[in-house]
């Protein structure tokens, strides 16, 4: 079974965001698929309020959720590692670095997934994967971009966490399709129009502190 790995700062909003929506997809694509979520910092927490009623509007329960801290094990398992940013990509990176090619922000892989095109039947994932990491470089693993991250709503208001999750969803919903659309008889043949929500999320107030992989150098991780 296919093992899939979101990561955020906490793991208390947007990989718990991105988990129950990418489950819910691949669900509904009939993809059997192992789908987890975890942080880059010690938190253990639950789900923010604004998370839980975001998710139910999309008739997902994540109340029981706590917050989980990556591991290096939970890196090693992963057929696919999905970042929110590209500062838990680095971390992830920096903490194996030979999961650079099957770890990407969850923006590089859907535009890198459109430019080499959907997976084709008899092709592996990790094939696509290696396609689509084709001429990454490292230095891409530097700073922020809003062309990789997806904003962190926490602090600001309950609207934020709505457009987090309908950009979240549509994103993922675009991943789908590229890489198990072809292969599952019950998705529809055509890709969204955009991955961009209706209502552009804004750069909301980030939790406090930051992931130690962000003051380091990447410690050269093969292309």
């Amino acid at each position: 079974m296919t093992e899939i790995l979101l990561l955020c700062s906490a793991n208390q909003c947007r990989s718990v965001l991105a988990e129950s929506l990418l489950r819910r997809r691949l669900g509904e694509a009939g993809v059997s698929a192992s789908v987890r979520s975890a942080g880059v910092l010690h938190d253990g927490g639950p789900p923010a309020p604004e998370v839980i009623s975001a998710l139910a509007a999309y008739g997902l329960d994540v109340t029981a959720h706590r917050g989980c801290t990556l591991s290096e094990s939970d890196l090693a398992r992963s057929d696919l590692v999905l970042a929110m940013a590209r500062e838990h990509l680095r971390y992830a990176v920096v903490a194996l670095p030979s999961a650079w090619p099957r770890a990407f922000t969850l923006k590089e892989l859907t535009r890198r997934g459109q430019q080499i095109g959907p997976r084709p039947a008899g092709e592996s994932l990790a094939g696509w994967l290696r396609r689509a990491h084709h001429g990454r470089h490292r230095s891409a693993l530097l700073g922020d971009c809003a062309d990789d991250d997806v904003a962190d709503p926490s602090g600001g208001p309950p609207q934020a966490y709505t457009v987090t999750a309908e950009q979240l969803d549509q994103l993922l919903a675009r991943l789908v399709q590229l890489a198990w659309g072809r292969l599952s008889a019950t998705w529809p043949g055509r890709l969204p129009v955009s991955g961009r929500p209706s209502r552009r999320p804004a750069r909301w107030r980030t939790r406090p502190g930051r992931p130690a992989a962000r003051r380091l150098a990447c410690r050269g991780p093969g292309e």
